[in-house]
């Protein structure tokens, strides 16, 4: 009988995991929840289950009733140790690391002190979760800036830098706030920032019998509010020794904690002393496994389930050598010009860059819905070359051709960082994108989107269209729009008062009615897509009403704050 592996996840990973499955011959079977009914996993699956949500343990267990192991791809349940226990005690082999270990790198604290005694170097901080009334004087030991993080979970979720005292107290509780919505704990410490700093990761496999791989470097320095939006390996201009002990170090911190299966140690490497320092271990794939696929030769999702099958690591990998370049681009549903704003809405058009030495990982084709209530990560495109500077060029040339009709996207911008002289000079860090290379505000006019489009702009009595007009057809499709324009009620209100820019919701109101705020203020704070947006006041103003609370959603252009 044909083994059957349950895909724990959505979007591109659990395309990614699908067509892995199929290269090994065994059946899939993916879940989704309402809004990802239909979605491109379901359509390439050997099976489909509805689940309520894909946080929900003991669904996703019960779904893999009969199958031989579940792979949790990366994001939602994919560092959940409690999930590992749940399904390894159903008898499933999990497609990871062992629950303890999951438990142990995915406590940020813990994995630190772990990371100390395996002779790894580590950043000043706390050694414990602080709260408020004891993180001024941790703050004032340590140093600003510094950084307020989660301690449960990852993905730059729960992270605030703070520059000086002043500002302690509100990057404490935004931290809180958003480790608790993102992870369900909302437990914080504080470390040492280093403000020009770039991030350097390490990739490692490991077997059950305790062999432990290196499988080359990454840098992920291109990144905006610790999100990552272009990775390459191996990592450009980095000393050999510098090379060698981070990957002796990775090796040495797997070994110690009993590590199975693929994972990556990260680092932080400070521009001005050159100097590197432990940032996190994590217990899973990774969204920029695929440039290390590139430049080794490693399906890196295959390994992970041959490796869970309890092949030794010899077997599954051999002799690994790198060879070559190859960088990442994400490609998320953001508005990079409207300060990243998260974009669901519908693809209407997708043409996926082909050609030799480019790859496209996509979760969507063309007609499927991206909902708002996930993260806006669509897939990646991926290219390699012989050199840095080939692969650099491929992969614009790859972005140039890439053409996602419907919602906006991180490409276009991507493109012109790949053309910025001090990211062809590997000068950059990784406050660089925020700092030095803010993306131009979203244009009014016409202008050529691709060879084969056009993107048109019309001012209307309800805000402002964005249409991609394709060239080879007469034909014409929104691609995005003003809050104001889209469904938007009739009850919003015309004089400038701050409304919803998406649907979202609610997860702060900084305000009461009577309130007097400065302009840039922020009014209420949004959920949507996994990334927070704070709605600032557009000029100094009283508060007149609040029409909003905390768990409330809300659509597009509805009415949050009243300003007199």
């Amino acid at each position: 009988m044909t083994r059957t592996v349950l895909v724990a996840n959505r979007g591109e990973v659990a395309v990614r995991i699908v067509r892995a499955c199929r290269e090994l011959g065994l059946r899939s079977v993916a879940i989704h929840t309402d809004p990802d009914a239909g979605s491109l996993v379901t359509r390439l699956a050997d099976a489909v289950v509805r689940v309520p949500s894909y946080l929900d343990v003991d669904a996703v267990v019960a779904a893999a009733r009969g199958a031989w192991a579940v792979h949790p791809g990366y994001g939602l349940l994919a560092e959940d140790a409690g999930f590992a226990r749940a399904v390894t005690g159903a008898g499933l082999a999990f497609v990871g690391p062992p629950a303890e270990v999951v438990a142990a790198m995915g406590d940020k604290v813990r994995a630190r002190a772990l990371a100390r005694d395996a002779g790894v170097p580590v950043l000043d901080g706390t050694d414990a979760p602080v709260s408020a009334g004891h993180a001024r004087e941790a703050a004032a030991r340590i140093g600003f800036p510094l950084l307020v993080k989660a301690a449960h979970g990852g993905g730059g979720r729960g992270m605030r830098v703070v520059a000086g005292p002043d500002g302690l107290d509100d990057a404490l509780a935004a931290a809180e706030r958003e480790a608790t919505a993102a992870f369900g704990r909302g437990e914080v410490f504080l470390e040492r920032h280093v403000a020009r700093a770039r991030h350097v990761e390490v990739q490692v496999l490991a077997d059950h019998h305790g062999a432990v791989a290196v499988l080359g470097d990454r840098d992920c320095t291109v990144q905006r509010r610790h999100q990552k939006l272009l990775e390459e390996a191996p990592a450009p201009d980095l000393p050999d020794t510098v090379r060698a002990e981070l990957h002796e170090a990775s090796r040495r911190l797997a070994a110690a904690v009993g590590y199975r299966g693929a994972g990556t140690v990260e680092f932080l490497l400070d521009r001005d002393t050159g100097a590197p320092a432990f940032l996190e271990m994590n217990t899973r794939l990774q969204v920029e496994h695929g440039v290390t696929e590139l430049v080794t030769g490693v399906d890196l999702v295959v390994a992970q389930l041959r490796l869970a099958a309890g092949e030794a690591l010899a077997a599954v990998v051999g002799d690994v050598a790198v060879r070559g370049h190859a960088i990442q681009a994400r490609i998320a549903a953001e508005d990079p010009g409207a300060g990243f704003v998260p974009a669901p809405g519908r693809v209407h058009e997708l043409r996926a860059p082909t050609g030799p030495w480019v790859r496209a990982d996509l979760g969507v084709e063309a007609g499927d819905a991206v909902p708002g209530e996930y993260d806006s990560l669509l897939g990646k495109v991926l290219a390699w070359g012989p050199d840095r500077a080939t692969a650099v060029t491929r992969l614009a040339g790859a972005l140039d051709d890439l053409v996602v009709a419907g919602v906006p996207t991180t490409g276009p911008y991507l493109r012109t960082v790949l053309d910025r002289p001090g990211y062809a000079a590997m000068a950059h860090d990784t406050g660089s994108v925020e700092r030095d290379w803010a993306p131009a505000p979203t244009p009014a006019t016409t202008a050529p989107a691709t060879v084969a489009t056009r993107r048109v702009r019309l001012a209307t009595d309800r805000g402002t269209l964005a249409l991609r007009v394709p060239r080879h057809r007469g034909e014409a499709v929104v691609e995005e729009a003003a809050a104001s324009a889209v469904a938007a009620p009739t009850t919003a209100p015309a004089t400038g008062d701050p409304v919803a820019p998406m649907d979202a919701t609610v997860v702060d109101v900084a305000v009461k009615s009577g309130d007097d705020v400065a302009a840039g203020a922020v009014l209420v704070v949004l959920e949507a897509m996994k990334m927070e947006l704070p709605v600032r006041a557009p000029h100094a103003a009283r508060v007149d009403a609040v029409h909003v609370a905390p768990g409330d959603r809300v659509t597009a252009g509805s009415a949050l704050v009243v300003l007199a």
